[in-house]
């Protein structure tokens, strides 16, 4: 039987995903703009010292190496449909019989002014990168000023990532670079803003309220009910017209499908590809959408969260459906299993959310701690991760403090 062309955009966690799953029974070739994947929940401990950045990158070429998986670096330009092909911009074309798009996310600005602007987003290793170069020069100055000039540095978005960075930073502060030089460290103001009306929304009450109290315990000033109606230099305007200072401004409200579905011409709505129940993309029943970028709608008819849980699952489930197709199968309808939601707020404090039971505290961080490990590809980055956390747990120190950006 000869075996069908599966072109796969997009090597992250869905992405990869359906490549394992395919590779045995169809020719796969996988394309990213990166040779590596970038495990996203653990960015933002790049971004405060707490983890090296080499531990959260992944070549892919490692990842499918036990595998008949062809790897191409590059991004697509262009898709033919009449004849079946992708365009990438190093000019290869790439024939298939089917395509899958999992070109993950992008940061979403909301029409607020000044975002893309005067924001650091938290997408990619350089981000993170970036982010942790701009604390650790702005304390430098605080040093060498001796003086009562302050630092605020600010997060935008009270969900899982937003409430993670801001504790992660207060802990940097309280910390390290309390220990480094004391009076800067205390000239450091830190604040979370949420437009709704408390923090992790999709949490249970109880746990959004001791969130914000555990946040607080650390010194983060937390603002909820809070919209942003734009962000300039150094400072940060909320609806209510209140103008908070801001010389560090970290975005995690949100994330939008990546900007390639328009160029790829496929159907659109709410900033995702809407797709069919059965991962097919609207009126392309040959391409196939997941993770980030997909639209699919969960049992409420709500669009499903953006987390890797549902990518993974929507990669192995459409490498299911085409493997039915070429048995000449009736398709299914994809169905989401909830595992559960986590966020750690900071050393022994974290929530876990798994449909009626609420674990916070040591428990849950000791979860969160044990599943992403799980979940971080190579065997280096496992054991270089845990040693930078135990080196973390046991000195209060985080070793990763270097300028290490673009300059």
């Amino acid at each position: 039987m000869i075996k069908p062309k599966v072109v796969i955009l997009g090597g992250g966690f869905g992405g990869l995903a359906a490549a394992r799953a395919l590779y045995k029974t169809a020719e796969v070739t996988v394309v990213d703009r990166h040779n590596y994947q970038t495990f996203l929940p653990l960015l933002y401990q790049v971004s405060t010292a707490g983890l090296a950045a080499d531990h959260v990158a992944y070549p892919i070429r490692g990842a499918l190496r036990k595998t008949s998986v062809k790897f191409r670096m590059g991004s697509p330009l262009s898709i033919d449909h009449k004849n079946k092909e992708v365009k990438l911009d190093s000019s290869e074309v790439l024939q298939f019989d089917h395509l899958i798009v999992a070109l993950g996310s992008t940061t979403a600005d909301f029409g607020i002014p000044g975002v893309s602007e005067f924001t650091l987003g938290m997408k990619s290793v350089h981000e993170a990168l970036t982010i942790r170069a701009e604390i650790m020069r702005r304390f430098e100055d605080l040093c060498r000023f001796e003086d009562e000039t302050r630092l605020a540095i600010t997060v935008i978005g009270g969900g899982p990532t937003g409430v993670e960075m801001a504790g992660a930073i207060a802990e940097l502060i309280r910390g390290p670079l309390k220990s480094d030089q004391k009076q800067a460290a205390a000239q450091i103001d830190i604040t979370i803003i949420e437009a709704g009306e408390r923090l992790l929304p999709t949490f249970s009450p109880t746990l959004s309220k001791r969130t914000k109290k555990d946040l607080e315990k650390l010194g983060v000033k937390v603002l909820v009910g809070s919209p942003v109606a734009g962000v300039e230099h150094r400072k940060i305007t909320l609806r209510d017209k209140q103008v908070l200072p801001s010389e560090i401004t970290i975005w995690a409200a949100g994330v939008k499908g990546s900007d390639a579905m328009a160029q790829l011409s496929l159907p659109v709505s709410g900033n995702r590809v809407v797709v069919e129940p059965t991962m097919q993309v609207k009126n392309y029943p040959n391409i196939w959408a997941l993770g980030d970028i997909a639209g699919a709608l969960g049992k409420d008819g709500s669009p499903l969260p953006m987390v890797a849980p549902v990518a993974i699952q929507q990669g192995k489930f459409i490498a299911k459906q085409i493997k039915r197709l070429t048995q000449n199968k009736a398709l299914t309808s994809f169905k989401y299993l909830d595992k559960g939601s986590m966020a750690t707020i900071g050393r022994n404090k974290a929530i876990v959310q798994v449909k009626g039971i609420k674990i916070a505290g040591a428990l849950a961080w000791l979860i969160w701690l044990w599943l992403h490990l799980f979940y971080l590809l190579g065997g280096r980055n496992k054991i270089g991760t845990m040693a930078d956390w135990t080196w973390n747990y046991l000195t209060f120190d985080r070793g990763n403090r270097h300028i290490m950006d673009s300059y």
